[in-house]
C-alpha cells in the first residue's frame, strides 16, 4: 500500500508521497513513487503511483523512456501541448501496462492495477492536477475538489477536509499534509517515512522546493507528538457525556 497527495493552492501545487511497500509484513522495502519531468521554462509535470510496483515501475520506465525518444516515434510527456493531454498519454499507458501484465499473468487483472496523480504546469496555461484510474479514465481537481488522495486514503482525509485553505502558504500546507501522514502513519503499517515532498510555484516553470523527509526528522517528530498533545487536550477541555441514572 502507499498513500499520496496532491493538492492545489492559490500558489500553485504541493505533493507529497510515502515511499513503503510491501507484500506482506515481512517483506516491506522503499521506492520512490515521485517523478518529475522537467523542462525548464516550458513545463513541470509530476506523478505519483499507487498500487502494483511492477505496473508503476514499468510506467514510469515507459514514459522516461519516451520522453528521450524522437518526438515521431513515441509519444513524448514533453511534447504534449496541455496537461489534459498529458494526463491522456499517462491514462492510455498506464492501462496498456495494465492490460500487458494481465495477459501474460496468471491472476486475476486487478492484481496488476494502479492509480496516479499527475500535477504541473505547461507554458501558457495554469497549473492543474488529475486523478488517473486503472481503466484509464480520469478526473481533474477543482475549487470543489482542490485536493486528491491514491492508496490508504482514509486515515488521513479528515484531517484535510478541516484544514484545507486555497490562500494557505506552501509552508502550512505541508504542515497540513504531514499531519494527514502521521495519521496514515499511525493506523496503517503499510505506509511510511520517508516521504517525498515537492511545492511548485505557479509559472516558476521549475521543479522548485524539493526534499526528502526522513523518518529521524526533527520537524516531523515535533509536530507528530505536538499533534498527539493538542488532541488529548482538546478532547479534555470538551464536556464529559452524562448517563443518566
Amino acid at each position: 500500500m502507499t498513500y499520496c497527495i496532491g493538492m492545489m493552492l492559490d500558489r500553485g501545487f504541493v505533493v507529497m508521497s510515502d515511499t513503503r511497500t510491501n507484500a506482506g509484513v515481512d517483506n516491506i522495502s522503499t521506492f520512490r513513487k515521485m517523478f518529475t519531468w522537467e523542462e525548464q521554462g516550458d513545463r513541470v509535470i509530476t506523478i505519483m503511483t499507487a498500487g502494483n510496483l511492477a505496473t508503476t515501475q514499468a510506467l514510469v520506465s515507459l514514459l522516461d523512456e519516451r520522453s528521450k525518444a524522437p518526438e515521431d516515434r513515441e509519444p513524448s510527456i514533453f511534447a504534449v501541448p496541455s496537461m489534459f493531454q498529458a494526463a491522456q498519454l499517462v491514462a492510455d499507458t498506464l492501462k496498456d501496462v495494465i492490460a500487458t501484465h494481465a495477459d501474460e499473468g496468471q491472476r486475476a487483472s486487478s492484481s496488476f492495477n494502479a492509480t496516479v496523480l499527475i500535477a504541473g504546469q505547461i507554458k501558457g496555461a495554469a497549473p492543474r492536477l488529475f486523478l488517473i484510474y486503472p481503466e484509464g479514465n480520469f478526473i481533474e481537481a477543482s475549487s470543489d475538489t482542490p485536493f486528491f488522495q491514491i492508496g490508504e486514503t482514509k486515515y488521513g482525509k479528515p484531517i484535510l477536509v478541516r484544514g484545507y485553505d486555497p490562500e494557505m502558504s506552501f509552508e502550512a500546507a505541508i504542515k497540513l499534509m504531514l499531519l494527514s501522514f502521521d495519521s496514515t502513519i499511525k493506523s496503517n503499517l503499510s505506509v511510511g517515512l520517508p516521504l517525498d515532498v515537492q511545492a511548485y510555484e505557479t509559472d516558476s516553470l521549475t521543479q522548485g522546493y524539493t526534499t526528502r523527509i526522513e523518518a529521524d526528522d526533527e520537524y516531523f517528530q515535533t509536530i507528530s507528538s505536538g499533534w498527539s498533545d493538542a488532541l488529548n487536550e482538546a478532547i479534555g477541555s470538551l464536556p464529559d457525556y452524562k448517563i443518566k441514572s
